[in-house]
């Protein structure tokens, strides 16, 4: 006498939201919708996760919802099948969005609509405008040319950006330019009034504006003379922060295309990173153009090179667990 199996439950019917996710994607928004329709915290995510003997750190699924990390194919396929039934979706209906990851080119660039950086925060505009500086953000600093910029970010034992040191090489698209405006937000959860800039060769401190709420500084780096049209100047600062919780890690925005991009994290001996991963997107909110993980070499630095950058964000993400 033959039985028949005792059907699954069925689970949550899904929203619209959530079904136009999944089959449209990308994968980021399937996730957080998914996510946001079970009503889960990422703590509790992973703890259910870890239940079903699948261990996936809470800055991990955050990083992936956020799209700043891509699940790697075939090594994820256990993570995303536990998601998949912890978030009562359709078996495949996740790992069918995770495609293999643009790896960056020599000649890549960024392409899409141009980005009004200037309303990436709130309060960031009226900031400008104390500085003189018109309201449109593509005339931010629209007298020079950027040739090269190499960021290093040193983190302590505690894995918090506890500093920034830029130095920029500019060229002048005009005569006159004699300063460079900075722009500056801090981590979560830290005080804008807390961060402290200290100038180096080629440039020295101007005026500098706070926006609390936003947590965003701006500050006015004034070189020693009027630059000539054509004339290269090579200048050099540091921000100094005091950070209340890990770092994701950071980036860069440009508002134009640029020269060369060398950012580094110089990480602490006692606080060494799981991984690192650079990347280039068009928006704070959009999926990585690329992608790449980074070796934490001799001295515990990760390195990321962009050899041309177009309008965009161009960073390294820091994976603690």
């Amino acid at each position: 006498m033959s039985t028949e199996p005792t059907p699954t439950p069925p689970g949550p019917e899904l929203d619209a939201s959530l079904v136009e996710a999944l089959r449209y994607g990308p994968f980021p928004r399937a996730l957080r919708t998914a996510i946001a329709h079970r009503g889960l915290s990422l703590a509790r995510l992973g703890a259910h996760l870890d239940r079903m003997g699948v261990h996936v750190g809470q800055s991990t699924l955050s990083y992936w919802q956020r799209g700043l990390r891509h699940p790697e194919v075939p090594r994820a396929l256990t993570a995303l099948r536990a998601l998949e039934r912890v978030l009562a979706l359709p078996p495949d209906s996740l790992v069918v969005l995770v495609g293999p990851r643009a790896r960056p080119t020599a000649d890549r660039q960024a392409v899409g609509s141009f980005v009004e950086f200037g309303s990436l925060w709130s309060g960031s505009a009226a900031l400008l405008s104390e500085l003189d500086v018109p309201p449109e953000a593509t005339q931010c600093n629209g007298e020079l040319s950027m040739l090269s910029v190499h960021d290093m970010i040193t983190i302590d034992q505690r894995r918090s950006q506890r500093s920034s040191t830029s130095r920029m090489v500019v060229q002048a698209t005009t005569s006159g330019p004699d300063r460079y405006i900075a722009m500056y937000h801090t981590d979560d959860g830290s005080s804008v009034d807390n961060c402290v800039l200290r100038t180096a060769e080629g440039c020295r401190t101007g005026r500098i504006r706070r926006h609390a709420e936003s947590s965003t500084m701006v500050a006015e780096l004034l070189f020693d003379r009027r630059l000539t049209e054509g004339e290269r100047h090579v200048f050099c600062f540091s921000l100094h922060d005091e950070p209340a919780r890990p770092t994701p890690g950071t980036n860069r925005t440009f508002r134009e295309p640029s020269g060369e991009y060398l950012l580094q994290i110089a990480f602490h001996r006692k606080a060494m990173p799981a991984r690192c991963t650079s990347y280039f997107r068009l928006r704070d909110d959009s999926e990585p153009t690329q992608s790449e993980d980074l070796v934490c070499g001799i001295g515990g630095v990760a390195s990321a090179y962009f050899p041309a950058v177009g309008r965009g964000l161009a960073g390294i993400a820091v994976d603690w667990d």
